[in-house]
Parts: structure tokens; sequence; C-alpha cells
């Protein structure tokens, strides 16, 4: 029986439930997951934790991956840039204007993960994405990116948005440092923690909103997004910057 992602956390100090700046780890056995897997309220769960799977543990190019152009998935990247993990930190390569996406297809499943930016840093996480299209109009794309990129972006183009969609509550981003993300989808709900503070809490049905592609086309509303697709890891910083990612793990829930 699948549940809706409810959070409500029998630990009033939990950032899941109150935004609390506190970092409550969601893997493994987080109180996220327990939530997820515990059924209907005075139910309990029967099935056993889903595996915690930690990506990129080798250095040297990513395995189950495939690199592609950033505005569309189906094609090659320009210039054949090379993603790669050194002490494992996962990073792109110029030039810029590529996606990292998985071989491998989920649905439900929480991912967390931490990030680091350089001075014009831009990157994104696919979610749900297909292997077409650009992830930020077919699928979704968690943004990365902050003013010094783009001294005109909205709240909905910086980090912790859902890319031209939907506004973090809150912006907790730190430039320059290292940033920890975490991620719940499960159904039409999505949740995110950046840095120990909620602040996304989405229902996707209820998002009926068609959002602009950046040719000012109207790309599908979130509601209608695939609820399965792939994930991804976006480089499109500016002036030789690569965003660092480290710390990838990763519980499938279907």
């Amino acid at each position: 029986m699948q549940t809706p992602l409810t959070i409500p956390a029998p630990d009033p100090s939990s950032p899941i439930r109150r935004g609390a700046r506190q970092s409550r780890p969601f893997l493994p056995g987080g109180l996220l997951l327990g939530l997820l897997l515990a059924g209907a309220a005075g139910c309990r769960s029967t099935r056993p934790a889903p595996e915690v799977e930690t990506l990129f543990p080798m250095d040297g190019p990513p395995h189950g991956w495939v690199v592609r152009a950033w505005n569309d998935v189906s094609q090659p990247a320009e210039g054949s840039p090379q993603w790669t993990v050194k002490n494992r930190i996962l990073t792109g390569g110029e030039p810029r204007g590529s996606w990292l996406m998985s071989e491998r297809t989920y649905g439900d499943f929480i991912l967390e993960f931490e990030f680091k930016l350089g001075e014009r840093g831009n990157s994104g996480l696919a979610l749900r994405a297909p292997l077409r299209g650009d992830p930020a109009f077919d699928g979704l794309e968690l943004q990365m990116a902050d003013l010094r990129y783009n001294p005109e972006a909205k709240p909905d183009e910086l980090t912790g948005s859902l890319y031209r969609a939907v506004a973090p509550r809150e912006q907790v981003y730190k430039p320059t440092e290292w940033n920890k993300y975490e991620i719940a989808c499960q159904g039409p709900e999505l949740k995110v923690v950046l840095n120990g503070t909620l602040i996304l809490d989405v229902n996707l049905n209820h998002e009926t909103q068609r959002p602009k592609r950046h040719d000012g086309t109207e790309a599908p509303a979130l509601k209608d997004r695939p609820r399965r697709g792939h994930i991804g890891f976006q480089e499109l910083s500016r002036d030789g910057s690569h965003v660092e990612i480290r710390n990838v793990r990763l519980q499938a829930l279907d």
C-alpha cells in the first residue's frame, strides 16, 4: 500500500516538520524513511528497509551514467566534456553545458548529497527526467545557482527551486561552501531539505502552472511531468569553475 508522503514527526525539533536548522540525516534508517515505510497511522510495516546505495564510490569516469547535452539529453554534449570522480568528489568538465544522467530509472526514492559551486557556478539535479528534451521542463530540475551567476534571476531560478516552477520557502544556500540537499519523492509528493531546513513541500498534482521554456514556449505543468525517470547532475558553470558533488547516497523505494 502506498501512502502519501506526510511528515507528522513525533520529534518536534525535526527539520522536516519545523524547518529548523538542524541536521537530521534521512539515510540510513532516518525519520523520513521510517515514516515512508510505516504505512497508515497506527500500522507497522514488515517490509525490510530499502538498501542504501552509495553513488560514485570509485575514482575515474562514473559507471552507469551517460553525458548528454544540457538542453536536450537525447543528444551528446557538445565538445565531449568528461565528468570524473577524484577522491570521491564528482566534477563536470569543459566545455560547460552537459548533464550526467543515470542509465537507471527511479520512481519513489530518497536522495542526499553535498555540493559546492564556484563564484559563477550553475548546476542542477534532474529528477524523474526522460532521456529526451530538457530535464528542467520535461522532468524536474532542482536548481543550484545564485545571483552571481545571473543577477536578474527570479526566486524560482535560484538554489532550492524547482526551476521556473516553484521557489523555495526561504533561501538558505551558502555560496562557495559545501551545502547539503536531502530530497524525498513519493508519488506526487516531493520534499526538499537544504542545510537542515525544509525548503520545498510540494504536491505535484496541485501544480497546474505551465512554466516558460528558454525559447518562450510553454512546458508541461508539474502535475503532468513523469513520475519515473532518470536522475542527473548538470554542469553549466562559467569562468572555468565546476560544480563539486560528494557523499551521494540513494534509497530506491519502489
